[in-house]
């Protein structure tokens, strides 16, 4: 294991100069992937990088402070429309990412609010309660969702004359840089120490003088800010949202994306997103298969990987650290 000796350093990607080299490398190879990958990879990259976004911040509610929520679909939706109704109105689009934003945040925040009575499946059947709800308050509220001809989202233009593909894959790629710096950030700080306080036991957090009350609350909000971005830059990549989008199939994609991934990683959160985005896409013409691969994942992490994607990753990286000595 690398030795820590300050907060800079527990700050760190990398410690080691060669991993700090690899990691540079890395970010500029997806970077530049515009100039070499097929056209049609873009887009699911893209894709990719704003699905990423809502499953780090899934993962420090779930993963780090342990409260499980099948709401994520609600959320969503929130952003999304949030979104949708400020570009509409004219906001630029940074306001209106921002807006959409705050808008989940403040409802994960309330959402939130059973957290300081309710645990486990009940806290589970609550946020999908609120999830339903919010789905039904879409898809019969026409002022809201636009009725049945939907919402139109006006598009962006590309800056320095790129092809909109390729703008649009730098720009999510952009944005999801700094949510996982933030994110990287957050979960070495106070606030992710004391997240994981109360995960482990929040009676023991409470009793080391961590607020219940504020940091699982915080959970909530952060992860629903993280949740209502992802919608909002989803309604920007479709261009057009109906209720039926946001259903619960959403929430288990989450779940999906954060199981096989790894509970409590950074990494792992951005390989379940990949997986939940790639596998649909390679399995082609057999993607009603694509529920059957999803729960064999599921059941094969459970059983011989607890860790998912990310334990795999980890597990290589001590290997050839290691190596020859094994």
């Amino acid at each position: 294991m690398d030795l820590v000796e300050s907060y800079a350093d527990e700050l760190r990607f990398a410690r080691k100069p060669i991993g700090r080299t690899l990691l540079v490398l890395l970010v500029v190879g997806l970077a530049v992937l515009p100039w070499w990958a097929p056209r049609a990879w873009l887009t699911r990259g893209a894709v990719v990088w704003l699905y990423a976004i809502g499953v780090l911040g899934q993962n420090l509610l779930i993963g780090y402070a342990g409260q499980l929520s099948f709401g994520q679909a609600g959320l969503l939706a929130i952003g999304a429309y949030s979104f949708g109704h400020l570009r509409i109105a004219g906001v630029p689009f940074p306001p209106a990412l921002l807006g959409s934003g705050l808008a989940a945040g403040v409802a994960g925040w309330v959402v939130g609010v059973p957290s300081l009575r309710l645990k486990g499946v009940y806290l589970a059947i609550a946020t999908l309660g609120f999830g339903t709800a919010t789905y039904q308050i879409f898809a019969n509220v026409e002022w809201l969702s636009g009725g049945r001809a939907g919402l139109g989202i006006p598009g962006l233009t590309p800056l320095f004359g790129l092809p909109r593909d390729v703008y649009t894959y730098l720009l999510y790629y952009g944005i999801f840089l700094v949510f996982i710096a933030v994110a990287y950030n957050l979960v070495s700080s106070y606030v992710g120490r004391a997240f994981v306080a109360i995960r482990d036991s929040d009676l023991a957090a409470e009793a080391m003088g961590v607020n219940l009350t504020r940091y699982k609350l915080l959970a909530f909000a952060i992860s629903s800010f993280y949740t209502g971005v992802q919608g909002a830059l989803f309604a920007q990549y479709l261009g057009h949202l109906e209720p039926q989008a946001f259903n619960i199939q959403e929430t288990l994609n989450f779940f999906v994306a954060i199981t096989v991934g790894g509970l409590a990683s950074i990494e792992g959160s951005v390989f379940g997103a990949a997986f939940a985005i790639l596998v649909p896409v390679l399995l082609g013409d057999f993607r009603w298969a694509v529920p059957v691969l999803f729960g064999v994942a599921i059941l094969a992490v459970l059983i011989f990987e607890p860790l998912g994607l990310a334990g795999v990753w980890l597990k290589t990286r001590l290997y050839f650290r290691m190596w020859p000595f094994r």
